[in-house]
């Protein structure tokens, strides 16, 4: 059964963003709806059996609720995503704008990990251990 837990991201630049996810991350997508003034009203982007959904940011009752890294300062949660192969996908990820948080390494609890923030400032935490297997 595919995970029941999505998170939902805003993004000042959701097209953009979309296309770094997918090439640095691996995200397919599932669903893109476009807002008719070059933002994206709803994404799905999926990994594995995981999703995520985002959005452009806008200025409406939703929007309100949930802001960009920007226009907060900082963030107040994050995603852990599994991956095959840390060291790629953080290579990629700081070729392709990212900044990182922690260089991949080794975990104590097993599993090779890696932190980075995305070129709009949200952080994502990825690696090999799956608490699932």
């Amino acid at each position: 059964m595919p995970s029941t837990t999505i998170p939902t991201l805003r993004y000042a630049d959701a097209p953009a963003m979309i296309d770094w996810l997918c090439t640095v991350i691996g995200f397919e997508r599932q669903l893109v709806v476009e807002d008719g003034s070059g933002g994206i009203a709803h994404a799905q982007l999926v990994l594995g059996d995981g999703m995520i959904m985002l959005g452009s940011a806008i200025d409406n009752a939703f929007g309100k609720l949930q802001s960009t890294p920007a226009a907060l300062g900082g963030v107040t949660q994050s995603a852990y995503l599994v991956v095959a192969d840390v060291d790629t996908v953080a290579t990629k990820a700081e070729a392709l704008g990212a900044r990182i948080a922690i260089a991949p390494r080794d975990e104590d609890y097993g599993g090779r990990g890696c932190s980075f923030f995305d070129p709009e400032g949200h952080l994502w935490n990825i690696g090999t251990y799956d608490p699932w297997a």
